[in-house]
């Protein structure tokens, strides 16, 4: 039992670190509209100037990534009376993750026959460490604009990569992986 505890538990700890890194991906849209039919696209802005936390490389890489995933689902920027309007929102947060992991060492038992007493001793120790990192949350809604509705919303939120030249890369495939959950499939990459 103890080796597959001792087995086990640095798999645990790699599970929920792990689990850190993976972006959460939400999104809800009207299923009473017919996204096909839109063709064309306005980009309206950020939400409350929330494109100020990011910097001028990471806005450029962010509005790329979004629009090559829009091209792919035929969708094309005009500067004005798009069928749709988008606007983008985006937060980070300062965050910490605790991990535990605990070192069990067992100790000596004894014991007096069948229906005798018994006792035993063993340890055990917890240590316990905590890392700070920036998580970052992206919303990005489109507005029908005859209606001026709310049609769809997709949500990511992932831990923000500090090395920019590794932002360069993910940047685009959150982006990807935000757009997945749009109704219209891409047809083209």
């Amino acid at each position: 039992m103890k080796t597959q505890l001792r087995l086990l538990l640095p798999l645990l700890v790699f599970a929920m670190m792990a689990n850190v890194a993976i972006a959460q991906v939400k999104s809800d849209y009207d299923k009473t509209v017919d996204f096909t039919k839109y063709k064309t696209y306005t980009f309206a802005g950020w939400a409350e100037n929330s494109d100020k936390i990011l910097n001028d490389l990471d806005k450029k890489r962010m509005l790329d990534a979004f629009k090559k995933e829009l091209d792919s689902r035929g969708l094309t920027l005009v500067d004005e009376n798009g069928d749709v309007a988008i606007t983008l929102y985006i937060v980070v947060e300062q965050k910490t993750s605790t991990t535990a992991y605990t070192n069990y060492n067992g100790g000596m038992g004894y014991g007096y026959g069948r229906w005798g007493w018994g006792g035993g001793f063993g340890s055990a120790t917890t240590t316990y460490s905590e890392d700070d990192y920036l998580e970052g949350t992206v919303v990005i809604d489109f507005y029908d604009s005859g209606t001026k509705k709310l049609v769809w919303q997709g949500v990511i939120t992932k831990e923000v990569t500090q090395n920019p030249q590794k932002r360069e890369k993910t940047i685009p495939k959150s982006v990807s992986k935000l757009m997945y959950q749009y109704p219209v499939k891409a047809t083209k990459k």
